[in-house]
């Protein structure tokens, strides 16, 4: 009965989350919806009054209110496989999949003036910034900007999910972003139109995503398949949104055996105390077992409890668990990177402490020092600073586990690392720039809901004025598709219960996360650790496993 009131208590709180949520606005959100009397519309585009929305089986072209949904006008397209539209404040652009080919026409004669080939067999979304068109190679998976003249390409870049499938049929241009559709991730992206970077992301309004536009205020949307028209919300209320609650146990231990012949004298165990964040909230607080001799605070703020176990003989065991009941989320930032303040906005606490120098980083190592210039060039802005570290790291770089943790500038010239080691790279090289930065450890769910880790993973936190510390995890979103570096840059999977938090040579977990220990001994001994967590989704139970036969050492 309980329990049973704590899931309804839970649930309650989280539709009181959601509703909270929606009136602080969280991007995706449907604010207009009409269904269109159309068989298969396809693109979207705005002409300063109403929509205009493409239909590939009747190859028409209709005028819609956005008010109503009516559509008022209809003209037939250009060709016979209407893919997406775009408006130019005269003309009306269209791409034909069939001809492979982009018309202009006046909606208001039908009257075709121009004709541009394109040179690609998987011709997709088309849009229009003030001065050119975009488009999409599907079967490259390139966004291109071209000379509406005669169709020269400016340049190009890939698209959200590069060469994955040529998912990204519609285009939408803000006025400063490139909004593109995936119909394959049933996906809407924000693309950053300089650098290609996929800002960030939300899931569409229906399953087949097709064409977008913006109209000056909004951005609307329309699929294929529900064919349905929505207004949809692009700017977030708070810096992050959470969904997918996940709700689990951990149960957390650090286990030692003596195997002798002496005996081990002090054992000082020092076990990470999480506490609520964006991405994870406590039911209560953790439990341990056996009681904590204390509990203390490094110099990063991060609490521990610390068990004190002695005079350990030779065959003895010693375990100390932390038990932890937590919903896990999703969450995304949202970050304007206009509205990021300068380095000099962040306080000055949050600056001094978080871009010193360690044993691990060694941020006058030359190595360290030309990466950063390399990478950074002459930016300043915290955000473009964060991501253009991230990816020189990622571009130099790739994930190899071989044991132990080295320091950055020579993880950094081997070009290979662990979660850590990428870590360390990153927070030196952060560091140096002046941009604060810490890292992240965690438990990690690893893929089904019961599970076990022990291999755990840690990743980068950077400090953004005016939003705060934003995750950027350099190992896990190591990859040349735009929208798997978004993934990771500014979102967390709802999969990881933080336990530390700091920057390294901590007096209680040096550089370790999770937990650390560190004993005396008297005479020659073996010993052996193990540390481990094991995941259990409430509303099961959870035996843990039977200690050895060896009587165990209480802390003292």
């Amino acid at each position: 009965m309980i329990r049973h009131a704590r899931t309804i208590l839970t649930m309650i709180a989280l539709l009181a989350f959601a509703s909270a949520a929606a009136a602080a606005g969280v991007p995706g959100t449907v604010l207009t919806r009409h269904l269109l009397p159309l068989q298969a519309p396809t693109g979207l585009a705005w002409d300063g009054h109403r929509l205009w929305v493409a239909d590939l089986e009747r190859a028409t072209l209709s005028a819609v209110d956005p008010a109503t949904g009516e559509v008022t006008a209809t003209l037939d397209a250009p060709g016979y496989q209407p893919q997406d539209l775009a408006w130019d404040g005269a003309l009306l652009w269209v791409v034909d999949a069939l001809d492979k080919t982009v018309y202009a026409l006046d909606p208001a004669t039908g009257i075709v003036s121009r004709a541009l080939p394109t040179d690609t067999d998987a011709v997709k979304g088309l849009e229009w910034d003030g001065a050119a068109l975009w488009t999409v190679d599907g079967a490259a998976g390139l966004v291109s900007r071209l000379d509406q003249k005669d169709g020269t390409t400016f340049r190009s870049f890939p698209g959200p999910r590069a060469k994955a499938r040529g998912d990204e049929p519609g285009l939408a241009f803000d006025g400063t972003y490139l909004w593109v559709s995936d119909r394959f991730e049933d996906r809407i992206y924000r693309v950053d139109v300089e650098t290609g970077a996929v800002l960030d992301s939300f899931p569409s309004p229906g399953p087949y995503p097709t064409g977008l536009a913006w109209d000056g205020a909004r951005l609307w949307g329309v699929d294929y398949e529900t064919r349905e028209l929505c207004a949809l919300e692009t700017v977030s209320g708070s810096p992050y949104v959470i969904d997918d609650p996940k709700h689990e146990t951990l149960v957390y231990r650090e286990e030692w055996r003596n195997f002798g012949p002496g005996v081990v004298k002090t054992l000082d165990v020092y076990i990470a105390v999480p506490h609520d964040l964006p991405n994870q909230k406590l039911t209560g607080e953790p439990a341990f077992t056996p009681a904590p001799t204390d509990f203390v605070s490094d110099r990063w703020g991060q609490r521990c409890a610390h068990f004190v176990f002695t005079d350990i003989a030779p065959g003895e065991s010693v375990t100390a668990t932390m038990t932890v009941e937590a919903t896990l989320y999703k969450v995304r930032w949202y970050v304007d990177p206009a509205k990021v303040g300068k380095l000099d906005a962040i306080p000055a606490d949050i600056r001094k402490t978080y871009t010193q120098d360690s044993s691990k980083l060694v941020v006058t190592d030359p190595v360290i020092q030309d990466a950063v210039k390399a990478a950074l060039g002459g930016e300043t802005n915290p955000y473009w600073m964060a991501w253009k570290i991230n990816r020189h790291i990622q571009e130099h770089m790739s994930y190899e586990l071989l044991g132990g943790w080295n320091v950055a500038p020579t993880v950094l010239a081997r070009g290979s690392g662990s979660c850590s080691e990428y870590s360390f790279v990153m927070l030196a090289m952060c560091h140096a720039a002046g941009l604060p930065a810490r890292y992240a450890g965690s438990v990690v769910v690893r893929n089904d809901d019961a599970s076990r880790d022990d291999v755990f993973h840690r990743w980068v936190e950077v400090y953004l004025p005016g939003y705060g510390w934003f995750p950027i995890d350099p190992s896990g979103g190591d990859s040349d598709t735009p929208a798997t570096v978004a993934d990771y840059f500014g979102g967390l999977a709802n999969r990881f219960l933080i336990t530390t938090l700091g920057a390294g040579d901590s007096e209680t977990l040096g550089w370790d996360y999770n937990s650390f220990a560190t004993w005396t001994a008297q005479g020659r001994v073996k010993v052996m650790q193990q540390k481990a967590g094991s995941w259990v989704p409430v509303g099961k139970t959870y035996e843990p496993p039977l200690t050895a036969e060896a009587g165990e050492v209480p802390a003292r």
